[in-house]
């Protein structure tokens, strides 16, 4: 994936699946277009106990990865997710690529 519109401990919103208008923070950005979020698409998982590792069996609550396009990072000042886009600024003469919200223009990184 080429773009990184989406980052590791961004604070995301669900657009669709069965936990959409949930929010979250972003633990993992697979490569296969996927994203962990801390919270959301919460699968049971049926676990064997293996006394060598020290696992107990029984169903455990799992996170699952969701497609990125599924999420949208949530904006704090208008309190719902919005579309990102790329800028360059300049800095003491220095040029810096840095992310911003399409609706208010606000940059994201600090």
């Amino acid at each position: 994936m080429a773009s990184n519109r989406i980052r590791k401990g961004d604070e995301v919103i669900a657009i669709a699946g069965k936990d959409k208008g949930r929010r979250g923070y972003v633990t993992e950005i697979r490569k296969d277009g996927r994203v962990l979020v801390e919270g959301l698409n919460i699968a049971k998982k049926h676990v064997r106990p293996n006394p060598q590792e020290g696992v107990q069996g029984g169903i455990v609550d799992q996170e699952m990865p969701l497609q990125i396009s599924n999420v949208m990072l949530y904006n704090p000042q208008a309190e719902k997710g919005d579309r990102v886009g790329f800028k360059w600024l300049e800095e003491g003469g220095k040029r810096r690529k840095v992310r911003y919200f399409k609706s208010s223009g606000e940059v994201v990184d600090a």
